[in-house]
């Protein structure tokens, strides 16, 4: 067996820096100190993907370069060499990273209905990053119906659909659907709402426990299965504090188990792995996707960019090992300010074009992402791992080629020995204060 190693160390300005061909040896005396153990014979759930969305800004943000540094940046994320995303969301109209509000139809009858105005930046975009993952799986979220199906009247400050529009409203998202099928683009998975918990100053609809089942459970599954649609359906894309409570009505008290197929979430509030575990536990045979993230000018640390991308490795680990199937990003393009938003509701992304406009900046968010995208593949299972102190955070996937994969983390200001066991071998290194590092182990 053969160890590679990559290295994201910004101290030491090492980004995914491979040492390969490292020896694994066999144990010949016991260890029983300062201990990573995996194996492999214990698995767990398997990875859908990792991605980010196509919104309309990250669409804008791309029109505004040269083709070499588009193309430069599809790369970087799509390609085999790049992030590798695989799975990727899409907002359903307009969102506060649009550059204004609009909806596909104004018409009560949705006579008018047209998906002409996604045509400009994010059908574009999509067909580029095809070109390079031909097998995208795409899941797409609403942030709000059209104005006249809700009781304020209003895109924005929340409001709610309107009982009398349930059924419009079901009919006008498989003309969604069936529009970007159209385009080549098949929806695999739909949230019912994007964030139903909250009103915002910009596109957003609020939905109880009750009323999301009920749109769930005798309009949206009965009609999109009449149609012939197959989309798929995750309950709440909300943050993880209230995720469990909310899993519970929905699944449980509001009888919506049968009819979604997994849980979506954000991490805006925190972290709260334990209410990820307990769903896992309670719903074993239902999806968990991590479907937005980022870090920025709003809120956390934004001129500390080792924070943002140690935050995004926290979370993903974290995610992952309490059951979690995807992680998707936010934004995977934004100008350098942050926009263009139309609500001056700004945040970071892992590329960001220059002030310019001249090229773009890999922000350390984007190597941490990478230590799990490029190596952790689409269908790949979680093994057990185990490690003898809390300061290191890891986890650890077999791929159907058998290689295994296993990323930790070092948040502290200080750099600790271990020695990672598999199968009777031993890996003997230290890790650096505040590094990533991703270990391959092929020949398994």
């Amino acid at each position: 067996m053969i160890i590679t190693k990559i290295e994201t160390n910004l101290k030491r300005n090492l980004l995914l820096h491979q040492t390969k061909d490292i020896p694994f040896y066999p144990i010949h005396n016991s260890i029983e100190n300062q201990i990573i153990y995996i194996n492999s014979d214990f698995t767990f759930q398997s990875l859908l993907g990792f991605g980010g969305a196509f919104t309309e800004s990250t669409g804008y943000a791309l029109s505004t370069i040269n083709k070499e540094n588009y193309d430069n940046i599809l790369d970087d994320y799509f390609s085999k060499d790049g992030l590798n995303y695989s799975l990727c969301r899409l907002p359903i109209g307009s969102s506060d990273f649009s550059l204004e509000s609009y909806s596909y139809s104004y018409k009560k009858d949705l006579s008018d209905f047209t998906i002409e105005k996604d045509k400009k930046y994010i059908i574009p975009t999509i067909k580029s990053a095809q070109e390079r993952n031909k097998n995208i799986k795409f899941l797409s979220s609403p942030w709000s119906p059209p104005a006249f199906m809700k009781d304020n009247n209003n895109l924005y400050n929340g409001g709610k659909l309107l009982n009398k529009y349930k059924k419009t409203w079901a009919e006008y998202l498989i003309k969604y659907i069936k529009a970007y099928l159209s385009e080549g683009i098949k929806i695999d998975y739909m949230t019912i709402q994007n964030e139903p918990n909250a009103s915002q100053s910009w596109e957003s609809c609020r939905y109880t426990s009750e009323e999301e089942a009920d749109l769930l459970k005798n309009y949206l599954f009965p009609i999109f299965k009449k149609n012939n649609i197959n989309t798929k359906f995750l309950i709440w894309d909300h943050n993880k504090d209230s995720i469990l409570e909310r899993t519970i009505d929905c699944f449980v008290k509001n009888g919506a188990i049968d009819f979604a197929t997994g849980i979506a979430f954000h991490w805006y509030t925190g972290s709260h792995f334990r209410n990820l575990n307990m769903i896992n536990q309670l719903f074993p045979n239902k999806l968990l996707i991590h479907t937005e993230g980022c870090t920025g000018y709003s809120n956390f640390k934004a001129k500390d960019e080792l924070s943002n991308a140690e935050m995004y490795a926290n979370e993903i680990i974290g995610d992952f090992d309490n059951g979690v199937n995807g992680f998707i990003d936010w934004n995977m393009v934004l100008e350098y300010n942050g926009g263009p938003n139309h609500k001056k509701n700004y945040c970071n992304s892992p590329i960001m074009i220059n002030k310019s406009k001249t090229g773009y900046i890999k922000t350390p968010s984007y190597y941490y992402i990478a230590h799990f995208s490029k190596y952790i593949k689409a269908d790949a299972k979680r093994i057990h791992l185990s490690t003898f102190t809390d300061n290191i955070l890891a986890t650890a996937f077999q791929n159907t080629d058998k290689s295994i994969v296993i990323v930790l983390l070092n948040k502290n200001n200080f750099n600790i020995e271990y020695n990672l066991c598999y199968n009777n071998h031993v890996f003997h290194d230290n890790l650096d204060s505040h590094a990533i590092v991703t270990l391959k182990i092929d020949g398994v």
